[in-house]
Order: structure tokens, then C-alpha cells, then sequence
């Protein structure tokens, strides 16, 4: 197996990542940055491939006014760019912290893309993507891409690569899906907002996942926040719970649940393993200000430390 992921960000973002014990609204609060980070839910996803020593290519849309910060981290972390340079400067997202782990985003906006822009990356991109063992597509579409558009995109991808790992929202999310995806991973809001209804209970997300998977979708993954995560498949349902952590950002921690995904079906580990996998590197990442695993030794700890729930 050549064990090579691409991961695509339509609508990347700089991540301004603070600490805000309160945040008091019409007065100043005082912010402890915690970094400026060039991100996106699919370089994230990337970041935490590399760390395992995965071979990734990344690409999507950049602004072409401020892209030096992620042409560094591309490089910084020996990623393949194949990002398609577009008019105007890639947002910033600001992302403050409270004490008790409760994130409050800033999304500003950023390039549009035009429809010449966009069809050029289509036919690129499904020239080259077929060649990948997977292909991860994540987050929101840039001002400019409408969602048929998104979804006539995916559907053609799968027919070259049949393993997508989808994440995203809104309209994007419903966009997707056309596809059937081979795993998707909403979180609970985004799996209430796609069934129409709340799920107040873990019986009625288990439900709601095999609705998602009578649409074709093999794999369905819901980040549940402090409870953990649950993966529903053909072979059963598993909940895997991490221990306490003193939270400094939530701020991709989903993206690192899906590296930690990807990469446990990229070595064909068990279900089990990979949810365990996928979850212990998710709460590495809330205990720093950045996405990444710093070492094996303290991800194995970490693993050790999940509870385990099957649900077959």
C-alpha cells in the first residue's frame, strides 16, 4: 500500500487562537494569544498525517495577497501544495478560549472565486486525485463555489476515488452527502441540523448515524465534545470516552479525530483501535495551543487512558 492521503480545503483559514477567561460584551477584554496559525480543517487534518509520517498532498484555494504563512507550513511540515492561487487574501478566524473550554469564533470573510477559477480546479484536481489511497474533504466552501456545484465536484471524485472522508456543515454538509461518502464525520449540531430534529440521546444519534448509512455512507462518525466520539459501521457502534483534560482550545480538535481516522484505516487497524486512536489525538489536542502530535510515547499514554464502549 502506498499509503497516500490528499487533503482538500476549499476555504482555508488563519486560525488567531487566544485566552479569554470571560468574554464581557461592549467593554475590552483582555486576550492571552495563544498563536496565529495557518489552518483549515483539511491542513489540519494534513498536520497530524505528517506527525504519523503519512505522505500528504494538500490543496484547495489561497489567497494570493497573504499566502506566505501557509506556503511556510507547507514546507515546514513537507507537505505537497497543489492550492490553486486566487485574487484577494485568505481569511482570518478569530477563536477565543473562556476558562470553562467554551469556544467563541470570529469567521471573517475572504476571497471569492470565480466560476473560471472554480472549473479550472475541477478538472485538476480529479486529473490527479484518483492516484490516492484516500482523499479527505473538509470544511466550508469559499464565496464564489455553490453547492451544486460542490456536489457535482464530489460525486465525480468518488468515481475516482472511492475512500472520501467528509467533513463539514451547513450547506456544504448537505452538499456532500449527495455523494454517499465512504465516512463522514458530523458533529452532534451538524447531525441535528441534517435529521431535522434533536437527539437528546446516544440511542437516538446510533439512529440517526444509520439513517446516514441506508444512504450508502459506510462509516459514520460523530464527535460528541466531552463525551467523546461514536462510530457507527456495518460491524456495530463504538463510544470511546477521553479522560479529563484541562482544556487550553477545542480549536481542531475534530480535524485531529480525523487524521486520527484516517490514518487507523490507512493501516487497517480494527475499528476499536482506530476510534481509540482517533480519540486520544483529539484530546492531545485541546490540552495545546496548536495542532499536532509532539510524540508517540504521550499518544500511546493517552490511548490507554480512553474508555471504550461497544454498542454491537
Amino acid at each position: 500500500m502506498s499509503r497516500r492521503v490528499a487533503t482538500i480545503t476549499l476555504n482555508p483559514a488563519y486560525d488567531l487562537v487566544g485566552l479569554c477567561p470571560n468574554i464581557t460584551k461592549g467593554t475590552v477584554n483582555r486576550v492571552q494569544t495563544a498563536g496565529l496559525h495557518a489552518a483549515g480543517k483539511g491542513n489540519n487534518v494534513a498536520k497530524v498525517l505528517r506527525d504519523l509520517g503519512i505522505d500528504v498532498t494538500v490543496s484547495g484555494f489561497l489567497g494570493r495577497e497573504n499566502q506566505e504563512g501557509f506556503q511556510k507550513f507547507f514546507g515546514k511540515n513537507n507537505m505537497i501544495s497543489r492550492f490553486h492561487l486566487v485574487s484577494g487574501r485568505t481569511r482570518i478566524n478569530v477563536k477565543l478560549t473562556e476558562k470553562y473550554g467554551e469556544v467563541t469564533d470570529f469567521n471573517f470573510s475572504g476571497f471569492h472565486v470565480t466560476a473560471e477559477e472554480w472549473n479550472y480546479f475541477v478538472s485538476d484536481s480529479l486529473d490527479w486525485l484518483g492516484q490516492f489511497d484516500m482523499v479527505v474533504v473538509s470544511g466550508s466552501l469559499p464565496e464564489g463555489v455553490l453547492p451544486e456545484s460542490f456536489a457535482d465536484w464530489m460525486l465525480q471524485l468518488k468515481q475516482r476515488c472511492p475512500c472520501i472522508i467528509f467533513d463539514s456543515s451547513r450547506e456544504a454538509f448537505v452538499a456532500g452527502l449527495e455523494a454517499s461518502p465512504w465516512l463522514v464525520k458530523p458533529n452532534r449540531d451538524e447531525l441535528e441540523i441534517w435529521a431535522g430534529k434533536p437527539l437528546p440521546d446516544l440511542d437516538s444519534v446510533i439512529n440517526a448515524a444509520h439513517e446516514l448509512r441506508n444512504r450508502g455512507i459506510a462509516h459514520v462518525v460523530i464527535s460528541l465534545g466531552e463525551q467523546g466520539a461514536l462510530w457507527v459501521n456495518a460491524s456495530g457502534a463504538w463510544l470511546a470516552k477521553p479522560p479529563y483534560c484541562e482544556i487550553v482550545s477545542t480549536v481542531g480538535a475534530g480535524d485531529s479525530m480525523v487524521g486520527g481516522l484516517v490514518y487507523g484505516l490507512l493501516m487497517r487497524e480494527t475499528s476499536e483501535h482506530t476510534l481509540r486512536l482517533a480519540t486520544a489525538v483529539s484530546a492531545l489536542t485541546v490540552s495545546q495551543p496548536n495542532v499536532g502530535i509532539k510524540s508517540r510515547t504521550e499518544l500511546a499514554s493517552m490511548m490507554s487512558k480512553i474508555e471504550l464502549t461497544s454498542f454491537r
